[in-house]
C-alpha cells in the first residue's frame, strides 16, 4: 500500500512543472525540442510540465541542465547552511574534553 503524497509535495511538484513550462516557452523551445535535448519522450515532458508525481527526478534535473540552471538543484539542500542539522550537531558537542591517561601527544 502506497502512502499518500503530502499536499505540500504535490503543490511543489506542480509548481515546478509549471515553472519548467514557462521557462521553456520563454526560451522559445518546443516541448518536442526539450524532450530531444533531455533525452526523454514528448509524453514525459508533457507529464513533467503538468506536475505528474510519477516523473523521475532525473528528468527535472535534465530540464534544468538544458535551461542552464542545474546549479539550482545542486544548492537545494546546502548542508553548510542547514540550520536544523547544524543545531542538532552542536547539541551533541561535548561540554568538556578530557585527555586519556596514556595520551601524551597533546597537539594535533
Amino acid at each position: 500500500m502506497q502512502t499518500p503524497t503530502p499536499l505540500p509535495v504535490e503543490r511543489a511538484i506542480h509548481k515546478l512543472g509549471g515553472d519548467i513550462s514557462l521557462a521553456r516557452r520563454r526560451r522559445h523551445i518546443s516541448q518536442a525540442s526539450l524532450a530531444e535535448r533531455m533525452g526523454a519522450s514528448l509524453s514525459t515532458v508533457r507529464r513533467m510540465e503538468q506536475g505528474d508525481l510519477r516523473v523521475p527526478i532525473h528528468f527535472y534535473a535534465r530540464a534544468l541542465y538544458v535551461f542552464g540552471e542545474i546549479q539550482a538543484l545542486e544548492h537545494l539542500l546546502d548542508t553548510a547552511n542547514d540550520e536544523i542539522g547544524l543545531t542538532l550537531m552542536d547539541e551533541r558537542v561535548p561540554k568538556r574534553v578530557r585527555s586519556k591517561a596514556d595520551d601524551t601527544s597533546g597537539a594535533l
